[in-house]
């Protein structure tokens, strides 16, 4: 069941009342147009500084993407998960564990929070004066990403 406040509370009314329901707003997620160019920025900040771009994604990420902390065992092997980072370490009854920060990657993001890694990434390529869209074409980009909401 999918639609508008307006559009579900009847159909929310005729539902079994024994039963528990979720409701959970949809987001749109992110657009091909912001990841092509974050993508495309993201190059050339990584050829100008020297540095692999998987780096300076993951750097971006912790910077710019929502995050959950996690107790994992001490001896654990984290290689499933793609963007964490150890944070500390602390005991509890007894046992070692280590604390993660687990990041949301970017293929997961909505519109909105792709545009927070797009702005932050876009400020760190005009400190190394690599050209950008005008504020004009980011508006303009953004406009049709409401648009297909």
């Amino acid at each position: 069941m999918q639609g508008t406040i307006k559009d579900l509370i009847p159909q929310m009314l005729e539902l079994d009342e024994d039963k528990i329901y979720e409701l959970k707003e949809i987001k749109k997620k992110r657009t091909l147009d912001q990841n092509s160019y974050y993508w495309q920025l993201l190059n050339k900040l990584s050829k100008k500084l020297k540095i692999p771009s998987t780096e300076l994604h993951f750097e971006l990420i912790k910077k710019s993407c929502p995050f959950e902390e996690y107790l994992v065992p001490e001896a654990s092997n984290l290689r499933a998960l793609e963007y964490y980072e150890e944070r500390n370490k602390i005991e509890k009854n007894g046992k070692e564990f280590k604390v993660i920060r687990v990041y949301v990657g970017s293929s997961l993001l909505d519109t909105s929070e792709m545009g927070i890694l797009l702005d932050n990434l876009i400020e760190e390529c005009k400190l190394q004066n690599i050209e950008t869209m005008t504020p004009e074409e980011l508006a303009k980009m953004r406009s049709l990403e409401r648009g297909r909401k």
